[in-house]
């Protein structure tokens, strides 16, 4: 006789419960698990407790279900209970994991949206201890000593790597103070101030309002010879004619009328 199949779900309220053990076997299996049973007008199924974590509950289904399977239960476990289904999935570049770090570097470089992010991304570059060429450079080295060391004959081969080591010893000089620059990359630049030579004070606005025109100041100072010859009583005293003097005779002396 087939053995009855046993179904461990996660309902939605989070409590994880196994129902089809109704034999003694299957339903000692499942309390030996963890599972507490209970037996109502619904039939008889066990239940995890609700207060155990997420990560406890996943563990003993996955125990739970592998005891029964020995025992040749047939158990349909749900995909998030299963920790073999939940376990890390392999790595998109299989077994290059140095390459797949590095991808991840670039990634996040392209998915900067400062500066400091992009300079924090550039950092696992360029870090003169833990950077990831400084890794390239001592891995290439120890690679050519390495040749060096198996055959003497491939000594063309090691020095192949030595040099593209120094080739990475070139790129970290040429980006030793790219940090500075790159604390400026994404700032607001400000305008230079233009020198210019300093203006004179502005006068105030009543006084220009009420200045005179350089027109009108030059019309006062210099009037014209037809206003002038108009109305002579406007402006100066005339000046006296030179000859006017010799012309207008002096008073006359009062006669002389004293006694002798």
């Amino acid at each position: 006789m087939p053995a009855p199949s046993i179904t461990i779900t996660s309902e939605f309220s989070g409590s994880v419960v196994a129902k089809g053990a109704t034999d003694d076997l299957s339903a000692s299996l499942l309390k030996h698990a963890g599972f507490q049973q209970i037996d109502d007008w619904y039939g008889r199924r066990h239940r995890l407790p609700t207060t155990i974590p997420i990560a406890d509950k996943v563990a003993i289904a996955t125990h739970a279900a592998e005891m029964l399977r020995a025992a040749r239960y047939s158990v349909d476990l749900a995909p998030s209970l299963d920790t073999a289904r939940m376990s890390t999935p392999a790595h998109p570049l299989g077994p290059y994991a140095a390459g797949a770090e590095l991808l991840q570097i670039t990634d996040r470089i392209r998915a900067a949206e400062n500066g400091p992010d992009l300079r924090r991304a550039v950092e696992h570059l360029l870090h003169p201890e833990h950077g990831a060429l400084e890794r390239v450079r001592e891995a290439l080295e120890a690679a050519g000593e390495q040749i060096n060391g198996l055959d003497n004959e491939a000594y063309a081969l090691a020095d192949r790597f030595d040099t593209a080591s120094e080739f990475v010893i070139s790129a970290q000089s040429e980006l030793v103070d790219s940090d500075a620059e790159l604390r400026q990359v994404g700032k607001v630049q400000q305008p230079p101030v233009a020198t210019r030579a300093p203006s004179a004070r502005l006068a105030d606005p009543a006084g220009v309002a009420l200045a005179t025109s350089p027109a009108a100041a030059k019309a006062k100072v210099s009037p014209a010879h037809g206003d002038e010859a108009a109305h002579p009583s406007a402006g100066r005293m005339p000046a006296a004619h030179p000859w006017s003097a010799a012309v207008i005779p002096p008073p006359a002396a009062p006669p002389m009328t004293g006694r002798r």
